[in-house]
């Protein structure tokens, strides 16, 4: 396991078990619309860590696991690195877009960061299989499940950083890897296809 990854996923599994012990710790970090607006946007980037329990930890640690030495061995440990963290900050952000008139809404979860670095896997190596299926069908069915989830306010889970994430992944990956374009043109635009589909959708998906 590169040592990056590594270290990542030990964080996310620190700072989750803090959370499921320190219930005040959860409420202090997590994603909250209301005091993010009113400035506590560290939250922004905690929360990213923090999980609701066991099985959500190690469901997005296994995916981030299964997914990340496509994109570091493309394009290297640091635009990984930027792939994550613009990943988890895209998600929140969106998260804010959508949410930006429920104050109590908040959600934990690396889904954001992680659905990114699955985008960006898929663009930088199409042919990849997870979970049996192949990447491709598992990251845009769970980006449909994510607006699903959205939809239906299902769970203590940012459902709207997971699509906030995988634009974030799908933009970070073009701009800092341009070849694809070249390359992978099919894959790229069936990854495109859903995130149109969010913005064709957004006001269902918006909460007012």
């Amino acid at each position: 396991m590169n040592s990056i990854v590594f270290l990542l996923i030990g964080v996310n599994a620190l700072v989750s078990l803090k959370g499921f012990s320190d219930r005040l710790f959860l409420e202090r970090y997590k994603f909250q619309v209301g005091p993010i607006l009113q400035g506590d946007q560290i939250r922004m980037l905690t929360s990213g860590f923090l999980h609701v329990d066991q099985k959500h930890l190690i469901f997005n640690m296994i995916t981030l696991y299964l997914f990340a030495d496509a994109v570091i061995q493309n394009v290297g440990s640091l635009k990984f690195i930027l792939i994550y963290f613009g990943s988890l900050f895209a998600g929140g952000l969106l998260g804010l877009v959508f949410h930006k008139k429920e104050p109590y809404y908040s959600a934990v979860g690396a889904s954001g960061a992680v659905m990114g670095i699955i985008y960006s896997g898929i663009i930088l190596s199409p042919s990849m299989r997870i979970y049996g299926l192949p990447a491709v069908v598992f990251g845009v069915g769970y980006l449909l499940y994510s607006m699903y989830g959205m939809r239906k306010q299902l769970g203590n889970v940012g459902h709207s950083a997971h699509l906030g994430g995988a634009i974030g992944g799908f933009v970070l990956t073009l701009a800092l890897y341009p070849q694809v374009f070249q390359t992978n043109q099919k894959i790229i635009l069936i990854l495109a296809l859903p995130i149109l589909l969010m913005f064709v959708f957004k006001n269902k998906l918006e909460q007012r």
